[in-house]
């Protein structure tokens, strides 16, 4: 039996960018027929928003686009999800430093940014602060889909 590729997908407070990532990658491997190949997740670096659900305007945003996130409530990254998990993607820069403060380092080479899977490197829009949640699904699909075709 294969081992399925695990992958964490964080932001600040897993109810915006994290979440979409996750709803997104599970997704676009259901459609191309590949989940049993996959166990994918989404968490927070901070604690501010533990609990709760996906932001609105992001659940509309994945809604419209036919892709539900029930049920999912933000979490808070632990050192022990850099044992559990392949792959630990972060949505910006900030993301990526929390991270391997949790994770005390980096030593297996398992983080690395969304957008790096995409042509166009850089931090994924945070549309909490840009109220831009058109940009942050472009910046998570490309992310996304660059992603699944290096797996």
């Amino acid at each position: 039996m294969m081992k399925k590729k695990s992958i964490l997908f964080v932001c600040h407070g897993n109810i915006c960018r994290s979440p979409m990532a996750e709803f997104v990658m599970k997704d676009l491997v259901r459609k191309a027929g590949r989940e049993a190949e996959f166990h994918i997740e989404s968490a927070a670096t901070s604690t501010e928003e533990i609990g709760n659900s996906v932001y609105p305007p992001a659940r509309n945003k994945l809604a419209e686009h036919g892709i539900s996130c029930q049920g999912k409530r933000a979490r808070q990254m632990t050192r022990e999800d850099y044992q559990r998990f392949d792959l630990l993607i972060g949505m910006d820069r900030w993301n990526i430093k929390n991270m391997e403060d949790i994770c005390e380092g980096d030593d297996e080479g398992k983080i690395h940014m969304m957008r790096d899977y995409t042509s166009r490197p850089g931090d994924v829009a945070d549309p909490w602060y840009t109220g831009n949640f058109e940009a942050t699904w472009r910046d998570v699909l490309e992310g996304c889909q660059g992603l699944l075709r290096t797996l």
